[in-house]
Formats: C-alpha cells, structure tokens, sequence
C-alpha cells in the first residue's frame, strides 16, 4: 500500500529545539530524523511506496533525500576511498514530494494528493511525528476485513494528570488517573479507503470532518493499542526518544530485531 505522511505544519510546540526552520518530521532522533523512523517502519512491513505532503519548511525534507547518506546507518566497507556499502536503507523506497500548501489542514493536504494514489482503494497515512511497535499487518487485516472507511490506531491518554469528582459542596468523591479512564486518544496511524474523500471539504480536516462524518455513519473502525506508542509534540518528548535511541532502548525499530535474528 501507499504511505501518505502528513509532514507540512508549522510545530510551533517544538520551535525551541528546531534548528532554523526545518519541520518537526525532521526533529533528529539518533543519526536520522522522526520521518526516517516512521518510514522505516512502514518499509519494514513491505510499503515502500511513499508520498509525502510538504508545506512548512518542505526544503529541509527534500535536501535530506536528496543527499542522503546511506553510511550513516548501514555498515559499509571503504576501499581504495570509496565506500561500499554491506546494507541500504532506501533503495528501494519511491517517494513522492508534494507541495501541498503551508497553511493547509491534515484533510485538505491529503485531498491535495488524491491523484498520486492511483485510485487505490485503499492507503495508509501517518502524521509522521510519532513512533510505535504496533503490529501494522493485523491493522491493515481487521480493516480489510471490514467494510469501513477508516480505521485509526487509537491509544490510551497520555496525561499524567488525575480527574477529580466532585460532590456536592466541593466534596471530592473520587480521583482518577486520566491513563486509567475508559478514554482513547488518535495514535496517528490510518488505513483508509477513497471512501474518506466523500466527507472531506474543500479546506477541512481528516479526524474532525473525515474521521468524524464515518463515525456518526457507524463506519469508522478503532484500533485499540497499549503497547509502545510516543508523541513528539513537545522538546522535551523528543529529548526523551533520543536519550532512549542513545541507550540501545528503541522498541519503535521493528526493523532492527529482523536485523538482529538474521546476524545471530
């Protein structure tokens, strides 16, 4: 299938450890940057096929392709000054660099490339800012197994805050951790059908207008998930990925175990 990753926005919650004016997707996490990772992982389950939806900053995403260093990641063998490389990243990758507007929203940019779908019935799309170990082949099974028009990996709230109950007079009847309420967040990962361009306006949006417009159908398909899953919404979210990728604990690297079982 297709990967649609939605790289254009401003980040505005990470501007104090952006250098410059790159985009968030191109927040470094080890050697490579969060769009690398997220990529990597969709290659790993055998999508290759990418089209990526640039706005902000979109400059910064094509010179990292566009130069990319295949050294950086892979082992390789220098001879006679010229490096051989023992393994690829991105060889056989095809992606596809759209200009899809700077102050366009998540629906309006996915309508913009419609066309570079190729009338597939059905692709997948990512905010490409946020990493997991979900298990993409039984995501894409359940819906394909459905008749919906969207299905998003749902999560569990991420807020270390409680909610209060309160009674009559101001008399606290219960605390409750925010992560322990029956409540799910998007998680950012989709598999949809054309379907979804039905109920996305011009300007509109994919969760707000899309998503929700399936959901008052009973058409939209949730996929519960509680293992690994980080946002980067924030500086200090991402400092936490890459201290993480520093210390050999990246559960996000699917990609990685294949590597390890194959070397044992």
């Amino acid at each position: 299938m297709k990967v649609v990753l939605f790289c254009g926005g401003y980040g505005m919650r990470m501007r104090g450890g952006v250098a410059g004016d790159a985009p968030k997707p191109m927040q470094m996490v080890g050697p490579r940057p969060l769009i690398w990772h997220v990529m990597r992982y969709y290659a790993h389950f055998g999508h290759t096929e990418f089209v990526l939806c640039l706005g902000y900053g979109a400059h910064h995403i094509k010179d990292f392709f566009l130069h990319y260093e295949e050294t950086a990641s892979n082992d390789f063998v220098l001879r006679r000054g010229k490096a051989e490389l023992l393994s690829t990243d991105i060889s056989d990758w095809s992606i596809s660099f759209v200009q899809t507007g700077i102050e366009s929203a998540i629906g309006e940019r996915l309508r913009r490339v419609r066309e570079h779908l190729d009338g597939d019935e059905m692709f997948l799309a990512n905010y490409a800012d946020v990493l997991t170990d979900a298990p993409l082949p039984d995501m894409i099974e359940r819906f394909e197994a459905s008749s919906a028009g969207a299905s998003m990996m749902v999560v569990p709230p991420q807020s270390s805050f409680h909610c209060v109950e309160l009674g009559e007079g101001g008399v606290v009847g219960a605390i409750t951790a925010v992560s322990e309420m029956p409540l799910w967040e998007n998680g950012g990962y989709f598999v949809l059908r054309q379907e979804i361009f039905d109920h996305i306006p011009e300007g509109g949006d994919l969760v707000a207008d899309g998503c929700a417009e399936l959901a008052k159908r009973g058409n939209l398909l949730a996929y519960p998930y509680r293992g690994f899953w980080k946002p980067t919404d924030t500086v200090k979210e991402r400092f936490a990925l890459d201290e993480s990728y520093a210390r050999g604990d990246r559960p996000w690297a699917v990609w990685e175990r294949q590597e390890r079982a194959r070397t044992a």
